[in-house]
């Protein structure tokens, strides 16, 4: 009789969970999807009034924390008095899922923009408002290409211009660090910029690979102490930075 109790129990439990799910789901997608329509709008907007984008991150970040909310994630920061106060640094950080752009856009204690593929530049509205935002593309399908848009990051970065970076290239979806790319970290040697390693724990179980079901998850985001980069080249800052990474998950 017990058994049973505790069976009825469970599947008690697992309904409620699926309708909680299912909620979250159709709000994110139902009210997060318009949103985000009248978020880029907005950002797209705000470069009339503040030309130097402060209020554009300002307004992403509150994107960001918007969607967070719907999907019900709640988040746990360490270590942001890791993160310098001035002057430009150079984000590296895990990749484990879809709401890692929000976490890091609506968490990080500082005003950066993102490095991304050149091909999501050229989708309509979202594409011109990352040009617009100073987002730094990078054409992944052409050596050439790529090694200029390393040059102008690494001037943007020079010039004050923080930026995050995920070296895995793509979701890992899972607690496994997939191999870092060098791209980062000749980015990090052209510009000399202090790198500061971040890890994300617990944003793979918000949406699995392939699927639209949005799960409601705690993450944790932990940022590690900067790694200067003078003197050191690519290939040593990216066996230091995965280590610290690595570290800062397994302790998170």
């Amino acid at each position: 009789m017990d058994n049973e109790k505790r069976g009825l129990a469970r599947l008690r439990r697992k309904g409620i969970f699926t309708i909680i799910m299912t909620i979250r789901t159709i709000m994110v997608w139902l009210v997060g999807l318009p949103l985000t329509g009248i978020f880029f709008l907005l950002v797209a907007f705000s470069f009339f009034i503040n030309p130097n984008g402060g209020l554009m991150h300002s307004i992403v970040a509150l994107w960001g924390r918007i969607l967070l909310s719907l999907a019900g994630i709640k988040v746990t920061v360490k270590g942001r008095e890791n993160v310098p106060r001035e002057g430009p640094v150079l984000f590296i950080s895990n990749h484990q899922g879809a709401f890692d752009i929000p976490l890091l856009q609506a968490m990080l204690p500082r005003e950066f923009r993102w490095i991304a593929k050149k091909s999501l530049f050229k989708i309509p509205v979202v594409g011109w408002t990352m040009s617009f935002a100073g987002y730094i593309a990078i054409d992944r399908d052409n050596a050439q290409g790529a090694y200029r848009s390393m040059e102008a990051a690494a001037e943007k970065i020079k010039n004050g211009t923080s930026v995050v970076v995920f070296p895995e290239g793509t979701r890992s979806h899972s607690d496994r660090l997939l191999p870092f790319k060098r791209g980062a970290f000749l980015l990090a040697e052209k510009s000399s910029c202090p790198i500061v390693p971040v890890a994300i724990k617990g944003a793979s179980n918000i949406m699995k690979k392939g699927g639209i079901a949005v799960t409601p998850a705690s993450v944790t985001i932990a940022i590690g102490a900067p790694v200067q980069t003078g003197g050191r080249g690519a290939k040593e800052l990216l066996k230091i930075t995965r280590l610290e990474i690595e570290r800062l998950f397994n302790e998170a």
